[in-house]
């Protein structure tokens, strides 16, 4: 099954009710013992001191080496750390790092509004939706992209370049990442100035400031106006790009969500992820999110620990009937690319898997 799309069960025009909280208990319980949620204190003192270093000393190269078309290679650089460091603001919002809600906070602030110029409030609001109901039409903004349409569903885009770039999206789903960077940063501005509840609001004003007006104003005073221009569109470009792949096999190409259905917390979680085989180097790469049923199941787990559970939860799936989806890195970027392409030329159905249509995982809401 490399993607498939959940539909409600037609038995007799009634859906069956499974057991969920009481099986989710018993695999927590199961991962509490085993210590994988022990904090990892360590491993992450270590990356919040290297990280931060490695910036100060990736800008102090900067205005060093001059205005040269060799500053190409430090805007790739840049990027790199810049979504390293964005991971590891991942991990504190998530409360990975310190038992104090207070202390994870200001540390994804700090490193999220200040080092990489994306609102933790703008994060924190969106992805705990995601986290709250993944894949699911009306809930999740994660499935609600403004040109890469993921769920069949959706209307279609208005006027001639959308609507051509729908029907393409499959091709273009790469290149259209390399403006992800660009679109974190609108949105985390739009979302700091407009109306609305926001703790600290006024700090994360001032670290973007910082950050995105700061950081530009020091690439033009150390570089010529067109290799500064180059500059932060590498710079940009391969960000926002990784911080697309690392995303993207997470969850596209995974069961689609009607409106209408509820799933208990153990089948809404697994269904809906997807983890990529990892090892040492790749799990660095993408910042642990490659075990992303371990995480959506476990998001305060500590993302070292997350390699250990994966196989621990993929044990505890196959005894109760819960379908555990792992492949390969190369493997998910195809059946992405395959299933926002087929969604883009209009089937609505796309990977309609009939295993998961029988199995009776999906509760309706009652009726009042």
């Amino acid at each position: 099954m490399d993607g498939y799309r959940l539909t409600a069960p037609a038995a007799e025009g009634k859906s069956r009710v499974r057991p969920g909280s009481s099986e989710f208990s018993e695999l927590a319980k199961t991962v509490r013992d085993s210590g994988l949620l022990r904090r990892r204190y360590g491993y992450y003192w270590t990356k919040l001191v290297v990280l931060p270093l490695m910036l100060v000393g990736g800008l102090v190269g900067f205005v060093w080496i001059g205005d040269t078309w060799w500053q190409l290679l430090t805007a790739a650089f840049l990027s790199i750390l810049f979504t390293q460091i964005a991971f590891l603001g991942h991990d504190s919002a998530h409360r990975q790092i310190f038992i104090s809600g207070k202390w994870n906070d200001w540390v994804s602030i700090v490193l999220g509004d200040l080092l990489v110029g994306m609102s933790y409030g703008w994060w924190q609001h969106k992805h705990t939706r995601h986290h709250a109901n993944p894949n699911k039409l009306d809930s999740d903004p994660d499935i609600e992209l403004p040109v890469i349409v993921v769920a069949p569903d959706q209307v279609a885009p208005r006027g001639p370049l959308l609507s051509w770039l729908r029907g393409h999206q499959g091709v273009f789903f790469f290149p259209v990442l390399l403006f992800e960077g660009v679109s974190l940063h609108a949105s985390s501005v739009r979302r700091v100035v407009t109306p609305g509840p926001l703790k600290r609001r006024w700090v994360e004003i001032g670290f973007l400031a910082v950050r995105l007006i700061g950081y530009p104003a020091l690439v033009f005073f150390v570089l010529s106006p067109g290799i500064a221009v180059a500059f932060l569109a590498v710079q940009l470009g391969i960000f926002g790009f990784y911080m697309g792949v690392s995303f993207a096999p997470n969850h596209k190409g995974m069961p689609i969500v009607p409106r209408e259905v509820t799933l208990d917390f153990l089948r809404r979680q697994v269904l809906m992820s997807r983890d990529v085989r990892g090892n040492r180097i790749l799990d660095t790469a993408m910042g642990g999110l490659n075990y992303q049923i371990e995480h959506h199941l476990f998001p305060s787990m500590p993302r070292p620990h997350l390699r250990r559970a994966a196989p621990l939860v993929a044990a505890y799936c196959r005894p109760h009937d819960v379908p555990y989806t792992r492949v390969g890195l190369f493997a998910s970027y195809v059946i992405v690319i395959r299933y926002i392409n087929r969604v883009g030329l209009g089937e609505r159905d796309v990977f309609a898997c009939p295993l998961v249509e029988q199995r009776s995982y999906l509760t309706t809401p009652p009726e009042r």
